[in-house]
């Protein structure tokens, strides 16, 4: 595969199925028009987050090397992330939600590289840079933080889903990307939000993907901390919203104690949240994390761990007592006094112990299946995994016999023991037969005389799970979206006023100091009347340099552009009060 980033140590051990998401960059794709929308969030945001933010943000905006003024570089942050044991990587848009969580068990922030459009300024259902490098890397300074990061992708990757999520995070990313696509019909957009909908109102049974979502969407991204009363914001959509950001301190939003009820409490990515969570500190998250892990097939396994997986339709695993794992797409699962006592798996499967494939049993040899027996011995006490070399001679289990193998549950196997498979404490986990018939009552599992048969050994399922257990057994290379992120071609009009964004960039900066801004400015009121971000720079910098006509002169132009378009009313007002307090400040 084509390495598309620069790597580092952290990023090298990232596994092949997730370097698939990584896109490069393209720094020099972002214009000088982004540039100034990431500039004026990022000077509003700090200016306002100083007072409402945990203080988390300001502390790892330094640490992270995140610039008010610079749109940050991937390879600038990862080398600064470094030293605090991160990195980071970009991606196009959303990715799915185990692959997303599994980076951050990696320790990987993802980060969509697009920035959002000028006209969405304030907020954008699309993850984008603002969002995730402003949002999330600041806060991952902190420790305690930055360990519950790593903590829930490595748990959060395990969650089963079910078919409706798949559809959900089709339905989410298609939204997000014509959302920001300049010229989207609003009935398309209209008709994306209601197919959302729709969806939402008929997802059923919530799976546990849903769930762990909903825990990382009230904490991650919506997350509040400290008192319901004082809150403090620490969710990287808030703290990238400078709408939302100043919207939940008020009234208007609830305010709730954290607590796993959070995981059942939906969101909708297309409005902003009417009620938030506020935890008292981060150590808390932690806590509340373990307490839905313990809820999760991971930990619980049994009958409803691998119903779960059949459900779900996607490649997952079960563990049993004896260690063994069976990684495959489980088909069907017979059960005696709600207990498993056989399962089956359709097409690859893979068996391994301790997430290691078992040398010869990949999904070559098990290339259409595994079904195996599980439980106990009809009337023996003495579970098969727990038989010393002495029990198993007493009860005929050892190679070159014949014999039949009559389970709880009214499973049997008749065959020619061939040899067993032992883990690193002696344990048997695996016995190897041929010449062998499996029956459930009077129905035929598994017949061959030509074909050596493999029974797992183990009394319970002790944990199911997302994904392979040795992510090394399946080519898991596919990644396959529907949709991308729509780049547009720039117009002549947008060309030229990219342009001017530029000329000023580059005369604040000092790189090209004979730009004249009056004529800049004329240019804008004559070819440009409704652009407010750029007469707010030219503002500033008039402010900056004691040029109080023409600061006058640009704030009268903005009152008409205002008066035009009463949405960027505030955006305008925040612009020219911001200019004036830092002038005033330095």
């Amino acid at each position: 595969m084509e390495t598309t980033y620069e790597s580092n140590p952290i990023l090298d051990k990232l596994p092949k199925h997730l370097r698939q998401y990584i896109k490069p960059q393209a720094y020099e794709a972002y214009s000088a028009i982004d540039q100034a929308v990431w500039r004026y969030v990022m000077r509003k945001n700090v200016d306002y987050l100083s007072t409402v933010a945990h203080s988390s943000y300001l502390n790892g905006l330094q640490k992270t090397g995140i610039s008010i003024d610079h749109i940050p570089n991937m390879y600038g942050m990862n080398r600064i992330l470094e030293e605090i044991g991160w990195a980071a990587v970009a991606v196009d848009g959303f990715i799915p939600p185990a692959a997303f969580m599994e980076f951050q068990a990696y320790n990987v922030l993802v980060i969509a590289s697009d920035i959002r459009q000028l006209e969405n300024i304030e907020y954008t259902p699309a993850p984008d840079i603002i969002h995730e490098g402003a949002g999330h890397a600041p806060i991952i300074a902190n420790p305690e933080y930055a360990e519950y990061l790593r903590r829930f992708g490595e748990i959060g990757c395990k969650a089963i889903s079910s078919a409706k999520d798949f559809e959900l995070y089709e339905a989410v990313r298609h939204l997000s990307i014509i959302k920001e696509a300049k010229g989207t019909p609003a009935r398309e957009i209209q008709k994306a939000e209601r197919h959302i909908e729709t969806l939402q109102q008929n997802m059923g049974e919530p799976s546990e993907m849903a769930l762990i979502r909903n825990l990382h969407w009230w904490t991650v991204e919506y997350g509040l901390i400290g008192t319901v009363s004082d809150p403090k914001i620490y969710g990287a959509g808030l703290l990238s919203s400078i709408g939302e950001s100043a919207l939940c301190m008020t009234d208007k939003v609830e305010k709730r104690p954290y607590s796993i009820a959070a995981a059942a409490t939906p969101f909708d990515i297309t409005r902003t949240q009417p009620q938030l969570f506020v935890t008292p500190d981060f150590a808390y998250l932690s806590q509340v994390l373990e307490e839905f892990a313990n809820t999760m097939a991971l930990r619980k396994g049994g009958l409803s761990g691998v119903q779960k997986l059949i459900d779900s339709k996607e490649l997952g695993t079960i563990e049993l007592s004896t260690g063994l794992q069976i990684s495959g797409n489980f088909s069907r699962v017979i059960s005696f006094e709600d207990d498993p006592v056989f399962v089956q798996t359709k097409g690859p499967t893979a068996l391994s112990y301790r997430e290691k494939e078992l040398v010869g049993h990949g999904t070559l040899q098990h290339f259409d299946g595994f079904g195996t027996p599980l439980g106990r011995l009809k009337g023996i006490n003495l579970p098969i995994e727990a038989m010393g070399p002495r029990d198993l001679k007493a009860y005929a289990i050892f190679e070159g016999q014949t014999i039949t193998l009559e389970f709880e549950g009214h499973i049997k196997i008749t065959g020619e023991i061939l040899t067993g498979t032992r883990n690193l404490q002696g344990e048997i986990i695996l016995i190897t037969f041929k010449d062998c018939k499996v029956t459930h009552k009077n129905n035929v599992l598994f017949a061959s005389h030509d074909r050596l048969y493999n029974m797992a050994v183990g009394v319970s399922i002790v944990s199911a799970f997302n994904g392979p257990a040795d992510v090394g057994s399946f080519d898991l290379v596919s990644h396959d979206i529907h949709s991308t992120t729509i780049k547009p071609t720039a117009s002549a009009e947008q060309r030229q006023l990219e342009g001017y964004y530029r000329q000023i960039r580059e005369f604040r900066e000092g790189t090209n100091t004979t730009i004249s801004r009056h004529k800049v400015f004329e240019a804008i009121k004559t070819s440009h009347p409704n652009d407010w971000l750029l007469p707010v720079e030219l503002f500033e910098l008039a402010i900056k340099n004691g040029d109080s006509g023409f600061a006058k002169e640009i704030a009268d132009h903005l009152n008409t552009v205002v008066s035009n378009d009463q949405k960027v009313a505030h955006l305008v007002d925040d612009g020219i009060s911001l200019a004036k307090a830092l002038h005033l400040n330095e």
